[in-house]
Formats: C-alpha cells, sequence, structure tokens
C-alpha cells in the first residue's frame, strides 16, 4: 500500500462519513474548525493533512482516527490472500499503538 493510496482511503472514508451524517463540506469544516479548501482537498486526496486536522476531523465527525483509514467493510467480505494481507496489517498497527500509548502511560506514572 502507498502513501497515496493511504491519502486516497482517508479520503473516501471522511466523505462517506461525511454524507452519512448528512453534512456539507461546509458544515464539517465550520464544525472542524478547518477551511472548507481543507476539507475538499483531504477528500479529493490533494494533500496530506496535519495530525491536528485529523484530530480536528475526527472530533467533529465523532469517530476514532483509524475509522478514517480502515478499508470499508466490502473490502473484507471475502478471504482473498489481500484482505487477509491487510487484515494483519490493521491488527499490527492498532497493537502497535496500543502499546506506545501503554508505555507512555506507565512512563508518566
Amino acid at each position: 500500500m502507498t502513501c497515496d493510496d493511504i491519502k486516497k482511503r482517508l479520503g473516501e472514508n471522511v466523505k462517506r462519513i461525511r454524507k452519512e451524517q448528512r453534512l456539507t463540506q461546509f458544515q464539517l469544516a465550520e464544525k472542524a474548525e478547518l477551511s472548507e479548501e481543507t476539507v475538499k482537498n483531504i477528500e479529493l486526496s490533494r494533500c496530506w493533512t496535519s495530525d491536528k486536522n485529523l484530530a480536528k476531523l475526527t472530533k467533529a465527525l465523532a469517530v476514532d482516527i483509524h475509522s478514517l483509514f480502515l478499508p470499508v467493510s466490502e473490502s473484507f467480505d471475502s478471504d482473498s490472500e489481500d484482505s487477509v494481507i491487510i487484515k494483519n496489517a490493521i491488527a499490527e498497527n492498532i497493537k502497535h499503538y496500543v502499546d506506545s500509548v501503554l508505555k507512555e502511560i506507565t512512563k508518566n506514572h
């Protein structure tokens, strides 16, 4: 999976979730305290956005960050080799993230 694939998936998921919530790009931009142009660029995969903007989007859409990067559920309907690879990669990334969060929490206590 390339960086462009990840940007495309992010854009598709932001757009899908926004539409499920019946928000326009303008409404999402206002809710996330972003410019409408930023939302458009993310949805069209024109640019990579900052962690700060991703945090604003997840808060405005009331979703976990990982949901912005996951393949849509239809991608997992088959047990194809690609589907298994994606599932394993997602599981590994989530495990790595949880481990890093736990490490930081225990370091601070």
